[in-house]
């Protein structure tokens, strides 16, 4: 075997390039990334509100996460295969035209189904963007893979800790108001980065480049290190999205309300992510880190389970948990890219095809599980799922252990 698969000495982040030394592409894509989750954090204070106002049961209103995750996961399927074709910046400009339009058309819907099919779309969209926009700033960056991961992360945190507030205050107007907000944000998105991103930049200029194939990604899950990170951040995820779906249905707060704790919840991932996360990877290493954040983060979803009736404790937690998942969101990204000898983009289709996958199950079976059992049964079972996350990593640390061979070999 002579490709050669990067160690996480590769990884830890050194003094040599300054993460804020950048070419101008990679700011582009660092602020459309931040408007594209804004999407996410938009939409989570308004989730009571639409089936209030829809007259739709919560695991109804969870579907929009469900139909969002399963279309983005299999879209995940082809999105090397259409970057190899049109390009990174061709790719991403469809991503955001694509979610603007689903946005816009979901403001403007009558019901919940209509609503749940839009969100699929969207979900087609964010695919496109999302998957495309980490090989971009990780190709374009000038500072190495780990600070680049970093940038990348911190958008997501920035996004997601910006899109409740602003999501809670046109929620309050309206439930439509941040379907259209996002619609709107993606515009400007979409001039920055056909503005600021050279037509070239990681574009299929090459006739020599190769093109991907749509079951790249599906082979590629045959290195193991690769399949063991997408299947423990598919178990992950599902706590992750369990959290994210159902929470604003046991906090029992308005638009603003919720909107605020998201807030703090996305202040902290993007804190965390950017500052924290290196610096556990470095002292503890990866795997270790992830098994550990990994491990609070389950007991976090099971305090929420048993003390479900007790509102502060249940807004400290979810904040808390924001912390966690930043931790380990840097993490686990920085040892997929880094796992295997898989190209960048093929790769993270592979691992984005399967977490998504646990994303999607998650938001429909905590709304059947709490209106069948109780309001705390999604965060146990999220609890378990999270458990089963770590014990899966450990019993395949051998397949992934190479990203933790450190020192010396910078």
């Amino acid at each position: 075997m002579n490709k050669k698969i990067n160690t996480a000495a590769e990884l830890q982040v050194s003094s040599e390039g300054n993460i804020l030394s950048q070419p101008k592409a990679v700011w582009a894509v660092f602020f459309a990334c931040i408007i594209a989750f804004m999407g996410l954090g938009l939409v989570d204070p308004i989730l009571p509100a639409i089936a209030d106002q829809l007259d739709a049961a919560p695991s109804q209103v969870t579907l929009l996460f469900t139909s969002y995750n399963a279309v983005m996961a299999i879209a995940m399927l082809i999105t090397g295969a259409i970057t190899s074709r049109i390009g990174m910046k061709g790719t991403l400009l469809s991503g955001i035209i694509i979610i603007a339009l689903f946005s816009a058309l979901g403001g403007l819907s009558n019901g919940i189904w209509e609503l749940v099919f839009l969100r699929g779309g969207w979900g087609l969209g964010n695919a496109l963007f999302v998957a495309t926009a980490l090989t971009a700033i990780v190709t374009l960056s000038t500072s190495g893979n780990a600070k680049a991961i970093i940038l990348y992360e911190a958008a997501i945190g920035l996004g997601i800790s910006v899109g409740p507030l602003i999501g809670g205050a046109l929620g309050a107007i309206s439930w439509r108001g941040p379907f259209l907000g996002v619609a709107a944000l993606m515009v400007i998105a979409f001039i920055g980065l056909t503005v600021f991103m050279p037509k070239a930049a990681g574009g299929n200029q090459s006739k020599n480049k190769k093109r991907i194939s749509i079951i790249d990604p599906l082979r590629a899950l045959k290195h193991r290190s690769l399949l063991v990170l997408g299947i423990t951040a598919a178990l992950y995820n599902f706590g992750f999205f369990t959290l994210l779906a159902y929470s604003p249905f046991v906090l029992h707060l308005d638009e603003h309300g919720l909107g605020y704790v998201f807030l703090g919840w996305g202040l902290l991932l993007a804190i965390t992510s950017v500052f924290m996360a290196p610096v556990l990877q470095k002292k503890f290493g990866t795997i270790k880190s992830i098994g550990a954040m990994l491990t609070l983060f389950a007991l976090v979803l099971l305090v929420m389970g048993i003390f479900n009736s007790t509102k502060w404790l249940l807004i400290a937690a979810v904040v808390i948990a924001g912390a966690l998942l930043g931790n380990n969101n840097t993490l686990i990204t920085t040892a997929v890219m880094n796992a295997s000898p898989v190209e960048r983009s093929t790769a993270s289709a592979a691992y984005s095809f399967l977490r998504f996958l646990g994303g999607a199950l998650a938001p429909f079976l905590a709304g059947e599980l709490a209106e069948r059992f109780n309001s705390s049964v999604p965060f146990y079972v999220g609890a378990i799922i999270v458990f089963l996350s770590v014990l899966y990593l450990w019993l395949n640390h051998k397949h992934i252990g190479h990203v933790d061979q450190i020192k010396g070999q910078h």
